[in-house]
């Protein structure tokens, strides 16, 4: 049984639709293998994932918004609540990462890197970074509707990693 595990967090419903999309293209993958039995899946808001559900998972989904240029507070505070609980015990584990934005995004897609990389996560597949062009006040406080292109990009960043843990490698490569 190979266990993967989402973490997320979303202000406005962009970064969970995101993670919910993750979480189906892994579902997907496992089926399409027919290695469904095979795959366990979590999928955790930030604030309930803790150091013991990153130590149990054989891969990893990172998806969250930025936030005025950075990782949002809620995703970094998971970082930090875990970042050294789990530092020497995850290596060379796949992640996927997932980044919902206004019209950036960068910022906080190498902040979620930068600390895979402390972990020495293996990145599996590219990151998917999805703008949804919002810039005054209210566009970036209201709610959002992950487009269907973004959705399938996440589903495929899902069943990615779900296809690496399942077969033991990237199956791009």
């Amino acid at each position: 049984m190979k266990h993967l595990l989402i973490v997320w967090h979303s202000r406005t419903g962009c970064a969970r639709q995101m993670s919910e999309a993750l979480a189906a293209g892994a579902h997907t993958a496992a089926t399409e293998l027919g290695l469904h039995a095979a795959l366990a899946l979590r999928h955790l808001p930030a604030e309930q994932a803790g150091v013991d559900d990153l130590l149990a998972a054989d891969g990893y989904l990172f998806c969250a918004p930025e936030n005025l240029g950075s990782l949002s507070g809620a995703m970094k505070e998971f970082f930090d609540r875990c970042y050294y609980g789990a530092l020497d015990h995850v290596a060379g584990r796949p992640v996927g990462l997932a980044v919902a934005a206004g019209t950036d995004g960068e910022g906080a897609l190498r902040q979620m890197a930068r600390i895979c990389t402390g972990w020495r996560l293996a990145q599996t597949g590219a990151p998917v970074l999805v703008r949804n062009g919002a810039q005054t006040p209210e566009q970036i406080l209201a709610p959002k509707t992950l487009a269907a292109a973004d959705a399938a990009r996440c589903h495929e960043l899902g069943g990615l990693l779900a296809a690496t843990l399942l077969l033991g490698e990237d199956p791009a490569l």
